[in-house]
């Protein structure tokens, strides 16, 4: 395995996100203040909460109504799931296993004054949610780095950083398409640090297609890692290409990568 797919080092940034000086009450993140609990996952810790909003394009100083609901699993602070409600999204689900983490996605939702449009859910997934309720728009910046089957989480911060066997990833790719409204879309946001070939097999197996919408490269600890948003459709087990071509090697998308460093 190589290092930077390695779940040993993943589990390392976890523990190593757990220490006071890393977890203030209060962090800054575009241009905004945001509270932080304790278990929950750091976004300023790590890069990857900003390259999801750039993959997404989603801004709070570019506000276009948007009709429909917006489902955040996995929602952390609720940095995603609230810059949604600003940007103009008139329904938002922020949603998470770990109930620190929910209450502190309300807390921002309050802070930020769209507790009237960001509703926060205790879930599993999609367990939490009431059976039909359908989305516009569901994404997931899952826990990428895969780790063994038999892995044990040791806290639940760890589910943010790794997914044992890919259970979860399964159970997402399988459920999200069923989830969606007429022309609603799925996305995941994935990574390089993950097992592709794992993914892709997923997606045969539960009957999906991935299409890559968005790639974004950056520098990490002097590693280049590619990140995807990646739409999980309905469909027979394939992956394609951001020009609709079948792909069955690797999640690519042109044009060449432009690396940066992450915040």
């Amino acid at each position: 395995m190589s290092e930077i797919k390695s779940y040993l080092r993943s589990l390392e940034r976890s523990r190593d996100s757990m220490r006071p000086e890393h977890r203030p009450k209060v962090f800054s993140l575009r241009g905004r203040e945001w509270d932080l609990l304790d278990t929950v996952f750091a976004p300023l810790h790590a890069g990857t909460t900003e390259i999801v909003l750039d993959l997404l394009g989603l801004s709070d100083s570019v506000r276009r109504p948007r009709r429909g609901a917006f489902l955040e699993i996995g929602c952390g602070t609720g940095v995603v799931a609230v810059t949604a409600a600003l940007a103009g999204w008139e329904r938002v689900v922020a949603s998470d296993v770990n109930a620190k983490a929910v209450a502190n996605a309300a807390l921002n939702a309050r802070r930020h004054g769209v507790a009237d449009r960001v509703r926060t859910v205790h879930s599993d997934l999609f367990d939490g949610l009431p059976a039909g309720q359908l989305f516009d728009t569901i994404v997931w910046s899952s826990p990428y780095v895969r780790a063994p089957e038999d892995y044990r989480f040791g806290s639940s911060l760890e589910r943010a950083y790794v997914d044992p066997g890919y259970e979860a990833h399964r159970r997402y790719v399988d459920e999200a398409p069923r989830r969606l409204v007429n022309g609603g879309r799925a996305l995941l946001h994935f990574s390089s640090r993950g097992d592709m070939d794992g993914l892709r097999r997923i997606a045969a197996e539960t009957g999906r297609r991935l299409r890559v919408l968005k790639r974004h490269d950056v520098v990490d600890r002097g590693d280049l890692v590619e990140h995807f948003l990646v739409e999980v459709r309905s469909g027979e087990g394939a992956s394609e290409g951001n020009d609709g071509t079948v792909r069955r090697g690797g999640l690519r998308t042109e044009p060449a990568p432009t690396a940066a460093q992450p915040a």
